[in-house]
């Protein structure tokens, strides 16, 4: 790749000596402020050398690179088109390329060495354009499911009452004269679910689904990054559809309190430790008092500035403002029906993006085939 590139690297340009204008201020991991200054012209490509080490960021116009940052020079811009560098670094996996020092990095030497081939220019255009336009489509259903998030954590601040108050904003037309909402605890909701202890001696192959705070990604349960043990084994609680798998223990405090409701069609699981289940008498209804500000306010006064954890007693007598049944479940349908919506265009997005990445599998030779 260093006969077709040079990695040069940025310069240092700390927040209080930027000048807000209309100039992106790359780092390592995108935009992170604006200037009124270039450093490179645009099109641009700019490369995480330390922080998100191996991140390739396009950029259709000028910018300042940071000095946590590689940025790109086309040494043969006539037979070769930054796009196509571009689609070149994507497919390097930089990522994985990184100097394991004190301060892991990114060799531009390493990038350099690295061996590549390239087509005539008119076939670099056909594959640029070709992808181009799907990252067209996937950042427009990005943004689709960025809206459809943002349209429901507006209708929920509507459909709950605000903090102090007792009856929503927003109410079914069948209920706007019924009583206001009522105070209660978790635990007159429902009852906890402990997890599962295990050793890794008892991890096998295939067996008994160990659902963990991986298998929670969106809401959802995600089947990918799965662990299993024997199906034998003493101390398992065997989950349920709509059985509210939460977090309570990780290295990550914004993992704490995520949730998701286990779908039909599971095959047999249990929980980790670090895991709990609600088992709820209204499960949906119960999953998205889980989603709401109040809750995560709860969860942060309990993880203090150290502690990682929420414990079950604890969580049981987190309070909340609750209707009576028939409105939990018309509040419940709906916002369901609005996260089947979501999740059906996230997968849709998901879809995309693997498309992408076997399509440039396709369209650029493997390291051997060079």
């Amino acid at each position: 790749m260093g006969r077709l590139m040079n990695l040069e690297y940025g310069e240092s340009l700390p927040e209080h000596c930027r000048r807000p204008d209309s100039i992106p201020v790359m780092g390592s991991n995108g935009i992170v402020g604006y200037h009124d200054e270039a450093l490179v012209k645009g099109p641009a490509i700019v490369v995480g050398r330390k922080g998100s080490v191996g991140e390739v960021n396009w950029v259709d116009k000028e910018c300042f690179p940071i000095d946590t940052t590689y940025y790109v020079e086309n040494r043969q811009p006539s037979s070769t088109l930054m796009q196509f560098l571009y689609r070149l670094l994507q497919l390097a996996k930089l990522d994985q390329r990184r100097d394991p020092g004190a301060v892991p990095g990114l060799s531009r030497n390493v990038v350099h060495s690295l061996q590549t081939a390239i087509p005539g220019r008119p076939e670099q255009q056909k594959i640029a354009d070709c992808l181009r336009s799907l990252d067209e489509v996937i950042a427009a259903q990005g943004r689709k499911v960025a809206a459809l998030k943002t349209y429901k954590q507006g209708l929920m601040q509507q459909l709950f009452p605000r903090e102090g108050e007792t009856v929503p904003r927003l109410r079914f037309p069948e209920f706007r004269d019924g009583p206001a909402w009522r105070e209660t605890r978790l635990n007159s909701l429902g009852e906890l679910v402990s997890g599962l202890t295990y050793s890794p001696n008892d991890v096998r192959d295939s067996g008994l689904l160990v659902l963990r705070s991986s298998n929670v990604q969106n809401g959802e349960i995600a089947i990918d990054d799965n662990v299993y043990v024997t199906p034998s084994i003493k101390g398992a609680n065997l989950a349920r559809p709509n059985d509210i798998l939460i977090c309570v223990r990780n290295g990550s405090k914004a993992l704490i309190g995520k949730s998701a409701l286990i779908p039909e069609g599971m095959p047999p699981c249990t929980h980790g430790a670090f895991m709990t289940v609600f088992r709820a008498s209204a499960p949906h209804f119960a999953f998205h008092l889980l989603q709401l500000a109040s809750f995560q306010k709860q969860v942060a006064v309990d993880l203090g500035a150290t502690i990682n954890s929420i414990n079950g007693s604890q969580l049981l007598k987190y309070r909340f403002i609750v209707p009576e049944k028939d409105e939990q479940k018309r509040v419940a349908e709906l916002l369901s029906c609005l996260s089947s919506w979501i999740g059906a265009e996230f997968k849709k997005l998901a879809t995309l993006k693997a498309h992408k990445k076997g399509l440039m599998q396709q369209l650029f030779p493997q390291p051997e085939e060079v």
